[in-house]
């Protein structure tokens, strides 16, 4: 039974659950990034260097088998692409809104009112009571 509570405790904690909504929410923006690079960025490539079709270039062949040098070079491309989208487009306006909050030009979450903060302590309260454990706010 105890390894049955310490896998519940595992999976409730936000960490578990907050991993989860970022691989669902990485899938569906994975979908809308591949979009931009295939008929945005690759044609516009293509228009300027005149290579469409990275795949196709650099096959090298031996004994029969066929190595798609190209196709390589294009997964890098397209890696490199999403790489710096994810970048520019989270990581850098999310950097500059914590370092905004950090100098007070943008307020932090207010704090717990008085209601959320006694029903946390009547919470933890019957926790202890029925033996159980909590999950926090904050985990």
């Amino acid at each position: 039974m105890k390894v049955v509570n310490g896998f519940k405790d595992f999976i409730l904690r936000g960490n578990v659950i907050d991993l989860a909504v970022a691989v669902v929410i990485g899938a569906a923006f994975s979908g809308i990034i591949t979009s931009i690079v295939d008929n945005l960025i690759t044609p516009l490539i293509a228009a300027i260097g005149g290579a469409p079709n990275t795949e196709n270039l650099w096959i090298v062949t031996l004994n029969g088998a066929e190595f798609k040098f190209g196709a390589i070079i294009g997964a890098i491309i397209n890696f490199l692409i999403i790489a710096a989208a994810v970048y520019f487009v989270i990581v850098l306006p999310v950097n500059r809104l914590l370092a905004l909050r950090k100098k007070g030009e943008v307020e932090a979450p207010k704090a717990p009112t008085e209601d959320v903060l006694l029903l946390t302590e009547i919470r933890d309260l019957l926790a202890r009571q029925t033996g159980e454990t909590t999950r926090t706010l904050d985990t």
